[in-house]
């Protein structure tokens, strides 16, 4: 199954690359020579997305493999968005809207997408860095020692593509909402352990001036799981892996293994007997898959992540038709739901159409 998923996306991936590289040839008013060399760059920068995997990434220099990683990821984003420009370009050709010589050795049509494309991207880039503040308030009847402050993320990806500077930043900004807990819904880690080890990312987490608690995602998987959890248990992190933990405030919190783990336990084995009925429950779970879980047995409150929204337009409209929630909040009888966008992202570093965010939930 993961052989026919691998060679789609790889047949997917070669035809939108030939498709687009086939027009970078047409529309460059240049020699055959120099056409040559910029479509070879081209292409070899997409494709190198296949070769720097996390263990080759492993055995190059920190700053090199940093590199790799953004030129490689980035690639695939700026590929889409060059199949859509030359789709419509296409069509409005065949429409006659536009004349067919626009798209035949023409440097100010190649000058105007470049132009096009690197403001599309330059300003995804500004607005990921921007961080968004999402609130939500519950009300609950049950019993909690106080009104509670919880902090939650989720995709955070460290590692190659956010480096312990950028995770210093994210820290000092959720240390400012003095929160009660902070839970994180998967996937601190993304391709490798290496640079969080390097980097001693690790003592970052220690200054978060909260408890963390945290499920694992898939991308700690990808990442080697013992790996990652020994990172957790350095950076003071409590996982919990289809367990729970009733706490002395009065709530319960339970986080399930990612469903990467096809033996993970189901959600009725991890709850604890009475749970969902006396305290007020949350569940962490990285993929919002089969929410009706979660309603069945009366949770509370169930957070999750994976999605990033699509990261880029227009594959949110994909994440949508895949997930009964891409994004934000929802309901089933009485349990609530939210799925997060992430405060991190995987690969190029751009938001088109989707946001970073964390979450500051408030319970009375």
């Amino acid at each position: 199954m993961r052989l026919v998923f691998f060679l789609s996306v790889l047949a997917v991936l070669l035809t939108g690359l030939s498709y687009v590289m086939w027009h970078v040839w047409a529309l460059l008013p240049f020699g055959k020579c120099v056409k040559a060399i910029i479509v070879a760059a081209l292409v070899a920068a997409v494709l190198s997305l296949l070769y720097f995997r996390g263990d080759r990434l492993d055995n190059m220099p920190l700053n090199l493999a940093v590199v790799a990683y953004e030129i490689s990821t980035s690639g695939l984003f700026i590929l889409l968005y060059g199949v859509m420009t030359f789709l419509v370009l296409d069509i409005l050709t065949l429409c006659r809207v536009l004349p067919r010589a626009w798209l035949h050795h023409n440097g100010w049509t190649a000058l105007a997408i470049v132009a096009v494309l690197t403001a599309i991207f330059v300003g995804g880039n500004i607005h990921y860095h921007k961080k968004y503040r999402k609130t939500i308030a519950l009300h609950t009847e049950k019993p909690i020692a106080k009104p509670m402050k919880i902090v939650m993320v989720s995709d955070l990806h460290l590692g190659y593509n956010n480096r312990r500077a950028v995770f210093a930043q994210w820290v000092d900004m959720l240390n400012e909402e003095h929160a009660d807990l902070i839970l994180v819904a998967g996937d601190i880690l993304d391709v490798s352990a290496r640079p969080l080890i390097e980097e001693r990312t690790a003592e970052e987490f220690k200054r978060l001036n909260a408890p963390v608690y945290a499920c694992l995602g898939n991308h700690e998987y990808y990442s080697q799981e013992a790996k990652a959890r020994k990172f957790y248990a350095d950076a003071g992190i409590t996982l919990l892996r289809d367990d729970s933990l009733l706490l002395d405030n009065g709530l319960c919190i339970v986080g399930r293994d990612d469903r990467t783990n096809r033996n993970r336990k189901s959600l009725r084995d991890i709850l604890p007997d009475g749970a969902p009925k006396d305290r007020f429950t949350v569940l962490l779970d990285h993929q919002p898959y089969h929410l009706e879980e979660a309603e069945n047995l009366g949770v509370d409150l169930q957070l999750s992540g994976h999605t990033h929204y699509g990261q880029v337009w227009p594959i949110s409209w994909i994440t949508s038709a895949i997930y009964e929630i891409t994004y934000g909040e929802g309901r089933r009888g009485s349990t609530f739901y939210y799925v997060s966008s992430g405060l991190g992202i995987w690969g190029g570093k751009f938001r088109i159409g989707t946001k970073s965010e964390y979450v500051v939930i408030e319970i009375d």
